[in-house]
């Protein structure tokens, strides 16, 4: 037998090293909370003791952090998508991460900076919009809004500033 074959078989008879290895492949395409990386190494057969000390020591490393993970997540979704507040929520729970850090992150969201983001989105997509009817651009936008979570105080808000009303 080889000697890397010999160190691949040892590798691969270590539950940890293969965890490790799973876990820095994941963190390596972007970065990823707590429990989405519980959630792979879970679905790739590793022990929960095992993905827990993986996790844990990744964790003291600076390779995973909850804190820093939603914050950019937040930031990112305001940024590039436009989303609400409502739905950046929604996905970080789904990502596993704490009430109380989401209620951290979140809670400087304010209604200004939900009506400039929807304001910013709606701008755009009634570029898009504006050879059809009246109504059919009011309907397509007010629904687009309301996809991205925006409050029906917010859509409406928006739709008055653009001057898009229903005939």
């Amino acid at each position: 037998m080889s000697s890397s074959s010999q160190a691949l078989e040892e590798v691969e008879s270590d539950p940890y090293s293969v965890a490790q290895t799973i876990a820095l492949m994941a963190l390596g395409r972007r970065a990823k909370s707590r429990g989405e990386l519980l959630s792979l190494l879970k679905k790739r057969g590793t022990a929960d003791e095992v993905a827990n000390a993986v996790i844990h020591r990744l964790e003291e490393q600076g390779f995973v952090n909850d804190y820093e993970f939603a914050r950019y997540w937040s930031e990112s979704r305001q940024r590039t998508k436009k989303v609400s507040r409502r739905i950046i929520i929604g996905e970080l729970r789904s990502k596993g991460i704490s009430d109380a850090i989401i209620e951290w992150i979140t809670s400087d969201i304010t209604d200004d900076n939900e009506f400039a983001n929807a304001m910013v989105f709606a701008e755009r997509k009634a570029r898009a919009l504006r050879n059809l009817e009246p109504e059919v651009a009011y309907r397509r936008l007010h629904g687009a809004l309301s996809r991205r979570g925006f409050s029906g105080a917010i859509v409406t808000r928006v739709l008055a500033e653009l001057g898009i009303t229903r005939s």
